[in-house]
């Protein structure tokens, strides 16, 4: 019979696991603080919108606090202890992880994964080869280096043909991401990026590969169902399912029971829930805690939507929706900008969850907010008129 677990705990198991309850570090933050963040979550999200911060450098300064971003990019362009792929969308994770996509990449290859883009390479195996020629004589490039236009005149999904090309080798394992010039990615031969050591390591089986990103999975997420479990590194669940019942018969997973959660779940045999919960963070839209909008849901009661893909008539809170962590607790979301023009963090609307007291979440938002505002060299904090936190947050802030 599946252990029984509360909401509460379940929570708290969840924030443990992703580092949340740890103190933040009181002095300099250094390379040793951040391997240890990416060292206990593992993937960390990409994304191209930059309307307050790249998305890949929040999750760290939610955990830490102010740190020199230039430090996540030193571990992954200089030091290459990161990597680029695509683990749950594309990210930055451990080289060490490496050899557990070998089988994605080969599925790549296959033409099992993506199939548009493997078309494209089908129809254009030339100028594919061809393009890939010119990143190892030239390379590093980027898409816009490439002397080529492309084979066909038409673009295919929004990109011009030598971007599709080098996605197709980027994908499949030939090219890997040197460095990022403006965010724009920079590719070379995977051997000329990824060290000897780490290509020369030999690739598990895929459901070798599987098991043990499942179990890195249960260690990030603390409790999780067999759909949560799958998506922290984006297995298909037909291919997670038999996997995490094996973990389970060696005990390796636990079955558990949430309470509130409509399937059963498992747990991590090294979790152990926090005697006390008390956190206070801005949470990045595309941090592990609250990616899978359903998990985040059944975790902490909070429906959310970033809005970024939402016509602008029919947003609700925001264009670009932060929530706001205090406690154990999702109470509070706030969208906002980074006005570099005018040194100023824009809050154009704040909301407290239903039930939720301005009152008492406008001080720990405002002291948040200003934090965040000095990480990102903004001199001021704007608070606009929208939502039923704004009022209160405005008077905090001044």
């Amino acid at each position: 019979m599946s252990a029984e677990l509360s909401a509460a705990d379940a929570r708290a198991l969840s924030l443990r696991a992703q580092g949340f309850t740890e103190p933040r570090p009181a002095g300099r933050i250094d390379l040793r603080h951040l391997r240890r963040f990416v060292g206990r979550v593992n993937v960390v999200q990409m994304d191209s919108v930059n309307v307050l911060v790249r998305a890949h450098y929040f999750p760290a300064f939610s955990r830490l606090g102010p740190y020199p971003v230039e430090l996540l990019d030193r571990m992954a362009y200089e030091r290459r202890e990161l990597f680029e792929y695509w683990g749950h969308e594309a990210s930055l994770m451990p080289v060490s992880l490496y050899p557990l996509f070998r089988a994605r990449m080969e599925r790549a290859k296959r033409g099992d994964l993506w199939g548009g883009i493997a078309r494209f390479a089908r129809e254009n195996k030339k100028y594919v080869d061809a393009v890939y020629s010119e990143v190892r004589e030239r390379g590093p490039l980027a898409a816009s280096d490439l002397s080529g236009r492309g084979a066909r005149g038409e673009k295919w999904w929004g990109w011009a043909p030598g971007k599709s090309a080098m996605e197709w080798l980027f994908w499949t394992g030939a090219l890997s991401t040197s460095s990022r010039r403006n965010f724009e990615r920079v590719y070379d031969v995977t051997e000329r990026v990824i060290p000897k050591d780490v290509l020369r390591a030999p690739a598990p089986s895929e459901e070798e590969s599987h098991r043990r990103l499942l179990e890195m999975s249960i260690a990030g997420l603390g409790v999780a169902t067999v759909k949560d479990l799958a998506d922290y590194f984006r297995i298909k669940v037909p291919d997670a399912r038999p996997r995490i019942a094996e973990l389970a018969e060696e005990g390796r997973l636990i079955p558990v029971r949430v309470q509130g959660w409509p399937n059963p779940a498992y747990l991590d045999r090294a979790g152990k829930v926090p005697r006390r919960v008390d956190v206070r963070a801005l949470v990045a839209p595309f941090d592990p805690i609250v990616w899978e909008r359903a998990r985040t849901h059944r975790l902490f009661d909070f429906h959310y939507r970033i809005e970024i893909y939402t016509p602008s008539h029919k947003r609700v809170h925001g264009y670009y929706v932060v929530p706001f962590l205090l406690g154990d607790t999702l109470v509070a979301r706030v969208d906002l900008k980074a006005d570099r023009k005018a040194e100023a963090l824009l809050v154009h609307a704040a909301f407290a969850e239903p039930g939720r007291q301005p009152a008492s979440i406008a001080g720990p938002l405002a002291e948040e907010l200003r934090r965040l505002a000095a990480w990102l060299g903004l001199e001021g904090i704007r608070v606009g008129a929208r939502g039923n936190l704004a009022r209160a947050l405005r008077a905090a802030v001044r």
